[in-house]
């Protein structure tokens, strides 16, 4: 188990890709992480783009970051939904400050933008955002994978093998 006694965050919100979570979810698990599922408290339960429910452990205004090796945010358009969550976008901005690992893949860069976090970063996205994250501050390119410190970035679901090597390593 490559991360074994590790704990992340994996946001959930309405309309999220369901490959770039349960991708995730479940690779996380075969690791030996803990993934604490957070919501932004809307709901308990959350439908991808497509229709598939997850349901999540606890709502992000219940969450302490300093319990937590790393987030993950999920693309889809749930992104700009989970933005609109004071509460979630603390998550990430606590996370990233506290140098643990924050990864995001395809409009998940949303997310880094309303933290706050991409001034002077290396990322990459989803290219329809691309414009967003470089009036944040980020220096963007169009590569599978881009890990900056702790910083992990990925552009679509095709890169999703990519995006967890980097994460698990990152952990």
């Amino acid at each position: 188990m490559e991360a074994q006694g590790k704990k992340v965050i994996l946001l959930a919100e309405e309309m999220y890709n369901e490959f770039e979570f349960w991708y995730p979810f479940y690779r996380l698990k075969e690791a030996g992480v803990e993934v604490v599922v957070v919501g932004s408290g809307s709901s308990m339960v959350y439908r991808s783009k497509t229709g598939i429910p997850c349901t999540v452990d606890t709502n992000a205004d219940g969450v302490a970051s300093a319990e937590f090796d790393g987030i993950i945010v999920p693309g889809g358009y749930a992104p700009d939904l989970m933005r609109r969550y004071p509460a979630m976008v603390k998550l990430v901005k606590d996370l990233f400050d506290a140098g643990k690992v924050v990864a995001a893949i395809c409009h998940a860069g949303w997310m880094l933008a309303s933290a706050e976090i991409l001034r002077g970063r290396k990322v990459t996205s989803f290219f329809a955002i691309k414009d967003d994250l470089i009036h944040a501050g980020a220096d963007w390119v169009d590569q599978e994978v881009v890990v900056d410190g702790k910083l992990i970035t990925s552009r679509k679901p095709d890169d999703l093998p990519a995006f967890m090597r980097a994460v698990i390593e990152a952990l």
